[in-house]
């Protein structure tokens, strides 16, 4: 007796879920099994750190970076698409022999995908990187634009209908530039482990 009542309550609690769900989002709870809701655009800051080396020198640029990013999501059920795009300011730099490396800024433009669970957004994500390199010598300095990949993957917490917070980790490949201060072809590889604030509309 207890075991069914037991059961009859747990059914009772599940179907009451799917049915709240099923309201959300205008159709049957079986093609909408979360109530919180991660389509529709947004913007956002972030704060982190990175940290890499410079390849053909000794250099391992590190430092704060910081900046912008914005993008749309499409939900489908648990399955959460989009694209994003940001633009990092970064202190990041080291000095190798006679010379100093510095990353001043870099952006990505990226594909997003997750799985959410309710108010939680699991996610990966791939795309092209592009940053600006500087070399300085004494008085002297050099800037290259690089371009290359990035990818990654991060967690969002939505904390109300409009903000989430998240976590996010991206490998970035700043392909190879020549330089003429260093006397070599330097490519730039770096991480950069932020978190952030987004705002949906």
């Amino acid at each position: 007796m207890r075991t069914g009542l037991m059961g009859a309550m747990a059914a009772l609690a599940l179907a009451s879920t799917a049915a709240r769900a099923a309201d959300v989002y205008g159709g049957p709870a079986a093609y909408a099994p979360y109530a919180y809701r991660w389509m529709g655009p947004y913007v956002g800051g972030n704060l982190g750190y990175q940290w890499g080396t410079l390849s053909n020198s000794g250099a391992k640029p590190g430092g704060i970076a910081g900046g912008a990013q914005g993008g749309y999501n499409w939900q489908f059920g648990p399955i959460v698409l989009g694209g994003e795009a940001d633009l990092q300011f970064s202190n990041a730099s080291d000095t190798f022999a006679n010379y100093k490396f510095s990353n001043p800024w870099f952006g990505t433009v990226r594909g997003r995908a997750g799985y959410a669970v309710n108010n939680i957004l699991y996610y990966g994500t791939l795309g092209l990187a592009y940053g600006r390199g500087h070399v300085a010598v004494g008085g002297m300095g050099e800037d290259n634009l690089h371009g290359g990949w990035v990818a990654g993957a991060g967690l969002a917490v939505g904390l109300a209908s409009s903000w989430a917070i998240r976590a996010e980790y991206l490998y970035i490949d700043l392909g190879s530039e020549a330089y003429t201060l260093t006397g070599a072809s330097n490519e730039l590889t770096t991480s950069l482990l932020r978190f952030g604030l987004d705002y949906r509309f």
